[in-house]
Order: structure tokens, then sequence, then C-alpha cells
């Protein structure tokens, strides 16, 4: 049990995830309280990545529902494996003939074959899904509900049930109940507007994209090899192109791809060439490649250009909002 925000911090950290003092201190009351926690922002800024960490510190199994629209009970609950049925059905023909046999009417063979509905409808039978999976954990789990935003409204609804006492009702069973509550993590990247109902139900959570200073403590952290230098240079062209107005801003987690393919280019500057060749593994539209060539290595007189008068008068070019407006 981690004891104070100081802790969670440093246990974040451990696991090479940089938490702000609002996102540890989140994470510790939900611990404490019990509560869900609905993480909301871009894509890519790190909210999955924060429950599989939170998994790890708390050493609790992570189960992951990943959402999409048309996902139903079914997909996120339970199945009957009804081919498995059938198959202990045929297995079972002569037992069931004989149970059958002396039964003078249909509805008495039906009421005994009532009787029997409880081996064809046990556990034996049941298909766990993510949902059910976490309430019936045998040990506390990190449940993962990813991109909620996804899924339909009618959907979102019978989550609440969930939420408010961890407990799902399965017709055939009875209602089950969770042994032990997991710590719920909800995920959503503001495609919709979540409901009323089951934002009441969690701690909020607002993730955005990192101050340029907290993103190159990530890259230098997730990419130890990549060196102070070209990690500052190459944050401070992502926080640029941010900034533009593009289909598809390039997210935390693809300027760590982005360090990575540096270094396996072993690029030791961040000059055009490299810029031009490398700029699709941050930006996955060509509306938005095209417009960050023009902005970035147009004829004028550039912020990428070798400056003689070295890095750090390079470094203050990068930074001025101007260089990003053409």
């Amino acid at each position: 049990m981690l004891k104070d925000l100081s802790q969670v911090k440093r246990s974040l950290g451990d696991q090479q995830y940089v938490a702000t003092d609002e996102i540890a201190t989140v994470m510790f009351l939900a611990e404490q309280l019990g509560k869900p926690v609905l993480a909301e922002g871009p894509a890519g800024v790190g909210k999955t990545e924060l429950a599989k960490a939170w998994a790890k510190i708390s050493r609790k199994p992570l189960i992951r529902l990943q959402c999409y629209e048309g996902l139903d009970e079914s997909k996120a609950l339970y199945e009957w494996e009804y081919a498995k049925q059938m198959l202990y059905t045929q297995l079972l023909r002569d037992k069931l003939s004989q149970l059958l046999a002396d039964a003078s009417t249909l509805t008495e063979a039906a009421d005994r074959l009532s009787k029997e509905e409880d081996v064809f409808f046990s556990d034996r039978f049941l298909l766990a899904r993510p949902l059910l999976k976490a309430i019936t954990s045998d040990e506390p789990v990190v449940l993962l509900i990813d991109e909620i935003d996804r899924a339909d409204a009618e959907f979102e609804a019978f989550l609440l049930e969930v939420l408010s006492d961890f407990q799902v009702s399965v017709p055939e069973l009875g209602t089950i109940q969770a042994k032990h509550q997991p710590i719920v993590l909800l995920t959503s990247n503001n495609t919709r507007e979540l409901s009323e109902a089951l934002k009441r139900r969690c701690l909020y959570l607002f993730i955005d994209y990192p101050s340029a200073e907290t993103e190159i403590g990530i890259v230098r952290m997730r990419v130890p090899n990549l060196s102070q230098k070209l990690a500052q240079q190459a944050v401070e062209v992502v926080q640029g192109l941010r900034q533009m107005d593009l289909k598809k801003s390039p997210s935390v987690s693809e300027t760590i791809d982005w360090a990575r393919a540096l270094v396996m280019l072993n690029a030791d500057n961040l000059d055009k060439e490299t810029l031009e060749n490398t700029l699709t593994v941050l930006l996955k539209h060509e509306s938005d490649v095209q417009k960050a060539k023009r902005a970035l290595l147009g004829s004028r007189p550039h912020p990428l250009d070798n400056d003689p008068r070295g890095s750090s008068s390079q470094s203050r070019r990068l930074r001025r909002p101007g260089d990003w407006n053409h």
C-alpha cells in the first residue's frame, strides 16, 4: 500500500512514468477511497500507460477492456459457449433419453429437462470477458476500460451498475458480486461527451500534453541513449508542431518513437535531411506532413539550419513561436 503522495510519484517514476502532482494525488485517492478514475485528454499522452504503471506498482494483474463502436454486454461481460453446450448435449444424449423415456406427456418431459438446466447453464459453459474476469478474480486487479468514448451511450449506461456496486447480473445465474473491488481506470480521448451519471461515479483527471521540460524528461527516461542536445531539439520541434493547425498533433508516444528512430539512425543533430526523412514518424496525415515541411523546411532562414554560433543560438530560435506560423 502506497502511504503518501511522494511515494506515489517515486513509484510511478520507477516505472518510467513521469507523474504530475495532480496525477499522483488522484491515483492515491482512488486507491484510498475505492473510486474509479476517469482520465480524459488527447490521444497518446499516457492515460493507458498510467493504468499499466499503476498495476505494476500495486502488484495487481491488469485486465483491459478495449472499447469500440458497437461494443455490447456479451463482448465486455460474458458469453455462453453454445458450441460446447451442444457437444455436451450430444455426449449426454443417452442419459437424456433415459431421463425422458417414461415421460407420458410433452409437459412432463419438459419439466424433467428444466430440472437439469443447471448442468448446461453453469460456470463450465460461461466464457468470461474482461468485466466479469475483473469481478470474479480471486485477487484484486486493476481494470482498464480504455477509450470509453468510442463505445455507445447504451454501453456506458450498462457500466453504471458495475461502477456503482461492482456487481453484474447474469440472468441464468443471478447477481455476481466482486470478490475484491478492482481499481478501475477509464480513459477517454474526448471524441464525445460522457454522461454526468458516469462522471459522478469517478474521480476526474485531465492529462494534457506535457510542458517542454517535462517532455524532455520523459524522452530522456524512455530513450536514455539519446543525447540531451538532440532530445531538446526533438521536443522543441514537437512542441512547435502542436501549435500548428494539424489534423492530428503528435502525441507523447510518437515523440518517444521519433526519439528512438533518431537513435537507430545514429543522428547527432536534427538537420533538415534527418527531419524531412523522419517526419512521418510524428505525423500520420499527408496534408500535415506537407504543412510541416513548408513551415520547417522553407527557403527562408530556418531554426534547423546549421548555425555557426552554436547550439545555444539554435535552441533560442527553435523556441520562437513565430517560426511555426508559416
